[in-house]
């Protein structure tokens, strides 16, 4: 253990002007400095088997420069090392030397010890402005005075990248920096020396070099965020965490350089105190440091935040500001408020999801939030529950809702006692507000309400068959409008079967026709009307009410025998039975059991055929005699029911003998006799069918061939003349009356017929119909072949060709001429307008031929 007795290290800085006030700052804490220089431990040290290295800086008090240097302590073998004394030469504008003298106590004095050649650390600013390059230390070994030795340097700065940086004199050892350098860039390198001779022996071993680049406070403070969001409740008590903002430096964090200090540059609103909160200078840790916050004040505050390095020195620090919003969160610190103390509405009876009225609320907190959402509740003047309050999401308003009718005769007004709170609890120490609750009037109007029947429905039991005119009941309503005399008329809405009337003023329903149990409008034996109340309010009011009649069952529908046909083998045998049954309409107990015998007329029948009874609804019938020839009877049973007295039912079955196979089945032979058709009849049959087909075969062929010879035959006209579905020019009108000389006036219409009977034989206008007589058609006969319709149409058509009689007159038309003195009188008087379009649906009358023209001109909706 080594105390602070038993070493002492002389540490000395001069400069050229022999200037000794110097202050020393050690980096090991376990070792400190005194202004004389002295090193001593400031605790005991329990080994030093391995070296000891710290770096000591050094600071003139009238001189900005700082200088450092490396203390090595290890054990030299000696039991008490002497104190020796580390001495650097500082002269200024020139190129700093260190020499190592080291001195040792002795019997004989101070002597000089022999040791290998030793480089320290070296210690370059970053960001130097040169001159470059510039010299950092001179090597130099024990043996150059002896032998010529060639220095070099190697590693990354020198021969390795970044390579460049660094060189050294090979001959004088000095060595040098090139370029400036940046520590936050590359903070320190690592070179090794080496020292050989003229033929490249090495002469000492390669020594390390550290050199470590100084920082200088070259970067300012950057924030990760240039804004920062952060939140805090309202209300919240001094000391509340908010947010923390985080600030960077660049240069070393081990000195003043790079420690960031925060602080707080101002505080938007000042309200309610300019410094509402505070910064941990070195967390950046923002906190309440007042209490006032009210979010329904000031919602949110805008901090401006300053980071400075240098321990926040803001006189030799760089500084970087950021913004921090800090936003007010809500709390339910503002009981909601009804804006008035009492409400009214009014609505009418009968009517629901009526709004009454609309209750509003103020509320100072966080729109649309828990904290501000209202709850509505109706705590009295309403204990049927005839009402409620929903809240409107978007106005926060209460809408008083009517959801149970309300009758004026029984509560003409309400008198309600409504509280609104929120979703959310109150905080705590808010106490409810007076103005959560109010009162609300609600009136009652009075509506003309239709009349109600009582019972509704009625249900009343009556035999079936009552006689028309019957009175069933009065099924009279009530108007609820006590306060107001009116008279209540009756109608019938619906009756089905048309079995009943009521009475127009007192309700009574009477009988139109037989009630019967088994119509079909009545369902499980109940027969149901509608009938119509109505008052003579206004506006007029109806109710309807509903009759059921519950049908009572008489015994008034006789059996029917099931099955009407069956089949049974011409030989008497155990299995050819017929089982029969009957059907009844009426109900228990005018049905079964069924009695079921054979008429004693005619004789044939109980002689052939014998009836079994297997239970109360069934029977067999079966053959008396053991062989009955095939064919088909016709059998008489007499069904009779249960009834009170009963009723009884001939009915008819139809039972087909045949002879049957070995199995009791009919044989299909057995069964076309049994149907009663002999082997002749069969035959004549096939022969019927066999010559209808044949009428039907010739009927085909005849129609082929006269659809032939209508194709080969010509047409009787001229296709050019025929005009069906023909396109018919009509601008061919003649030539102009200046380039034709014709006698225009043979084509005016006379005035007269004079001078046609006056004129000579022979000579007339051949426009004019001669005055002859007239030619004789042939009379087509009453009932023609259908040959001879084209010779009927040939001769007619020579007649026409030969009768100068028949138009046209063969003259000359001409179109373009009106001439004058027409007794006709000018159709310029047939104006047209264009107030609207003509009407052409006319032409839909005129037969098939001016069809195209319909659709052509008519229609003109449907365009």
């Amino acid at each position: 253990n080594i105390s602070s007795l038993c070493l002492r290290l002389i540490l000395k800085f001069e400069d050229c002007q022999r200037n000794r006030e110097v202050g020393f700052v050690s980096s090991d804490p376990n070792f400190s400095v005194r202004p004389d220089g002295t090193v001593y431990a400031e605790q005991e040290v329990a080994n030093l088997s391995e070296p000891v290295q710290f770096m000591v800086t050094a600071r003139g008090l009238h001189d900005p420069h700082i200088w450092e240097t490396t203390v090595k302590l290890a054990l030299a073998g000696h039991p008490h090392p002497s104190p020796f004394t580390k001495v650097i030469r500082i002269c200024k504008d020139k190129y700093r030397v260190i020499i190592f003298y080291y001195t040792g106590s002795s019997a004989n004095g101070l002597r000089r010890q022999k040791r290998d050649w030793v480089i320290p650390p070296i210690n370059v600013p970053e960001n130097s402005r040169g001159p470059f390059p510039h010299m950092l230390v001179r090597i130099r070994s024990d043996q150059d005075k002896d032998v010529g030795i060639r220095y070099s340097i190697t590693g990354a700065g020198a021969d390795q990248p970044p390579s460049g940086i660094y060189n050294i004199d090979p001959i004088s050892g000095n060595m040098f920096v090139t370029q400036p350098l940046d520590r936050e860039e590359r903070a320190s390198f690592h070179l090794r020396a080496h020292a050989v001779d003229m033929n490249g022996n090495q002469v000492e071993n390669p020594i390390d070099l550290y050199i470590y680049v100084i920082d200088m406070n070259d970067n300012r403070p950057e924030f990760q965020n240039q804004v920062y969001n952060g939140s805090v409740a309202e209300g919240s008590k001094p000391g509340s965490s908010v947010m923390q903002v985080t600030a960077t430096d660049s240069d070393d964090s081990t000195t003043a350089n790079g420690m960031v200090r925060y602080r707080i540059l101002s505080q938007s609103p000042h309200s309610p105190i300019p410094n509402m909160f505070t910064i941990n200078s070195e967390t950046g840790d923002i906190v309440t440091v007042a209490a006032g916050l009210d979010r329904e004040k000031v919602s949110q505050y805008t901090i401006i935040v300053q980071a400075t390095d240098m321990e926040g020195n803001l006189n030799f620090g760089l500084s970087n500001t950021a913004t921090a919003l800090i936003s007010i969160t809500d709390i339910n610190d503002n009981p909601p408020e009804l804006t008035v103390r009492t409400f009214s509405g009014e609505v009418p009876e009968n009517k629901v999801n009526v709004v009454v009225t609309n209750l509003t609320v103020v509320d100072r907190d966080q729109p649309h939030s828990p904290n501000w959402n209202a709850v509505y509740r109706i705590v009295s003047g309403d204990p049927s529950g005839h009402f409620t309050i929903r809240t409107n999401p978007i106005t926060n308003e209460g809408m008083l809702t009517v959801v149970k009718p309300v009758d004026f005769e029984f509560n003409r007004a309400f008198m309600l006692t409504v509280v609104v709170s929120n979703q959310a609890h109150l905080a705590s120490g808010i106490q409810s507000s007076l103005q959560s609750t109010a009162g609300v009037t609600i009136s009652v109007q009075d509506v003309n309400e239709p009349p109600v029947f009582p019972v509704n429905p009625k249900v009343i039991r009556f035999e079936e068959g009552v006689p028309a005119g019957t009175t069933l009941t009065v099924f009279a309503a009530q108007d609820p409008d006590h306060f107001i005399h009116q008279t209540v008329r009756y109608s019938k809405l619906s009756d089905p079967a048309n079995w009943l009337k009521i009475n127009r003023t007192n309700g009574q329903i009477t009988t139109m026709a037989l009630l019967d149990r088994e119509s079909i409008y009545v369902k499980n034996n109940v027969y149901e009307a509608t009938f119509l109340a109505f008052d003579n309010g206004s506006p007029q009011a109806s109710g309807t009410g509903t009759l059921q009649i519950n049908l009572i069952d008489v015994n008034d529908n006789a059996p029917v025998l099931i099955p009407r046909e069956a089949q049974v083998c011409e030989r008497a045998r155990p299995n050819s039975r017929i089982n029969i049954t009957a059907s009844d309409a009426d109900a228990e107990p005018n049905i079964g059991p069924f009695v079921f015998e054979l008429p004693s007329f005619p004789a044939s029948v109980r002689r052939n055929w014998t009836i079994s009874r297997l239970n109360g609804d069934y029977a067999q019938l079966r053959l008396r005699i053991p062989y009955l020839e095939a064919s088909v009877y016709e059998i008489p049973i007499i069904v009779s029911d249960s009834g009170n007295p009963p009723l009884s039912n001939r009915s008819v079955i139809r039972v087909k003998v045949c002879p049957c196979d070995d199995n009791g089945d009919c044989s299909a032979t057995g069964a076309v006799a049994a149907a009663g058709l002999g082997t002749g009849a069969i035959i004549a049959i096939l022969i019927c069918i066999i010559i209808l087909l044949s009428m039907v075969l010739l009927f085909v062929v005849w129609m082929k061939r006269r659809e032939k010879e209508r194709q080969a035959k010509p047409l009787l006209i001229d296709p050019e003349d025929d005009v069906r579905d023909n396109i018919l020019k009509y601008d061919e009108e003649g030539g102009g009356e200046e380039d034709q000389d014709y006698d225009l006036s043979q084509l005016q219409q006379p005035e007269s017929l004079d001078h046609i009977i006056n004129k000579p034989t022979g000579v007339r206008r051949v426009d004019e119909r001669p005055v002859i007589a007239e030619s004789q058609y042939p009379v087509r006969p009453s009932l023609p072949h259908p040959g001879d319709i084209g010779d009927f149409i040939n001769d007619g058509l020579r007649a026409a060709d030969n009768d100068p009689t028949a138009p046209p007159y063969d003259s000359l038309l001409v179109f373009d001429y009106e001439g004058s003195g027409s007794t006709a009188g000018s159709v310029s008087s047939l104006n047209s307008t264009s107030s609207g379009d003509q009407d052409y649906d006319y032409l839909n009358d005129w037969g098939p031929r001016f069809k195209k023209l319909a659709d052509l001109y008519g229609g003109g909706d449907d365009d």
